[in-house]
């Protein structure tokens, strides 16, 4: 079983790094967190040109017809530029979701304008930073409308279609509502990244439309968080990449009492242990990538793995480039803030690492 990726995708992979080097450099998420803007407004319009948003999407829908692979390959480049812009809720969430579980209908109606850009998506599952059982669940969908609120939902004072998790009668589902009508209020929250900024998104009677036929259950919630999960791995392993790239070359021009600091600390030991955490993550992605564009049932468990990994490895990588800084590390000037807060909330995204072992166990327990 082969689970490198071909010619055409590296090609794909190559394209999509010189393009954002190009038009993303870090300087573009540090203004987009010093200015309190939601995203990189430009950014977003060349991601949608470039066809990124619809990767996954069939041509009938206005997408480009590629597949997974190809999109997790453009989330670990996305990654490594830091890029401050919605595309994870998007392309990994909503679009997935509407793939996976939308009505012929809602994927004509929805679709196009998410991979046209003209459309951010966002995933409102929390409230009060909890994941709720569908008892638990205070949001309500009741005769096509519905009522609560949702906090914290990334990206959510930008989006235009939101993915919310409410209750439907005793069972959790998932429903889709215009985010421009009125009955939607988003207030933006303090967050970790203000490049991926945070708000709080309150229904009062705003029409909602339950995905698919009715709205699925726990199990199909679990489904796509699983499909989402292993796109962002590849975003973090990106981030984590470049995080090490970035401190193997500053390291290697610091001095300190007329010596390199390498010869003297033991810096490349600390950055083997990154670089072995990285490959652990990169080898569950890949599994977990084979897994999502196969519908192998594998996805279950290498979803868990490949989440718990690529979290651990971005946040270590992150924490060891402020260390190996020096003192620089923790001033604003310098950038390592900016992959630590991406670390930071990446990592608690879509559950934590612990969340998401406890979820491998679970399963792996169901399978005996």
């Amino acid at each position: 079983m082969n689970f490198d990726f071909s010619e055409e995708q590296k090609l794909l992979q190559k394209t999509a790094r010189d393009y954002l080097t190009a038009h993303c450099t870090l300087a573009a998420p540090r203004a987009v967190l010093e200015s309190g803007g939601t995203h990189d407004a430009t950014l977003w319009k060349g991601v949608a040109e470039m066809g990124w948003l619809g990767a996954a999407v069939p041509e009938s829908y206005g997408g480009a017809g590629f597949g997974r692979l190809e999109l997790a390959l453009i989330a670990q480049e996305l990654g490594r530029a830091l890029a401050p812009i919605p595309f994870g809720p998007t392309a990994y969430l909503v679009t997935e979701a509407l793939l996976v579980a939308g009505s012929e209908a809602q994927k004509q109606r929805w679709l196009p304008r998410l991979a046209s850009g003209e459309l951010i998506g966002a995933f409102a599952f929390d409230e009060r930073a909890g994941r709720p059982s569908a008892a638990q669940l205070e949001t309500r969908v009741e005769g096509g409308k519905i009522r609560g609120q949702k906090f914290p939902v990334q990206d959510g004072a930008s989006a235009g279609l939101l993915l919310v998790v409410a209750r439907a009668g005793s069972r959790s589902a998932l429903a889709l509502v215009d985010a421009s009508q009125s009955g939607v209020a988003a207030t933006p929250l303090g967050s970790l990244d203000g490049s991926r900024p945070l708000a709080k998104v309150a229904f009062d009677g705003a029409r909602a439309e339950l995905l698919g036929a009715d709205g699925g259950d726990e199990a199909l919630l679990a489904h796509v968080l699983d499909r989402a999960a292993v796109l962002a791995a590849f975003e973090q392993i990106g981030g984590a990449e470049r995080a090490l790239e970035l401190t193997r070359d500053f390291t290697l021009n610091r001095y300190a009492f007329g010596r390199p600091v390498a010869s003297f600390q033991a810096l490349k030991h600390r950055m083997a242990d990154v670089y072995a955490a990285i490959t652990l993550a990169s080898s569950n992605a890949y599994y977990g990538a084979w897994a999502l564009s196969t519908g192998d049932a594998e996805l279950a468990t290498a979803a868990c793995a490949t989440r718990a990994a690529a979290c651990e490895a971005f946040e270590l990588a992150a924490t060891e480039m402020i260390q190996m800084y020096g003192g620089v590390g923790y001033t604003w000037e310098y950038d390592c803030h900016l992959f630590y807060r991406r670390a930071k909330q990446l990592g608690v995204w879509l559950g934590s690492a612990a969340e998401w072992r406890d979820k491998l166990v679970l399963r792996l327990a169901q399978r005996s």
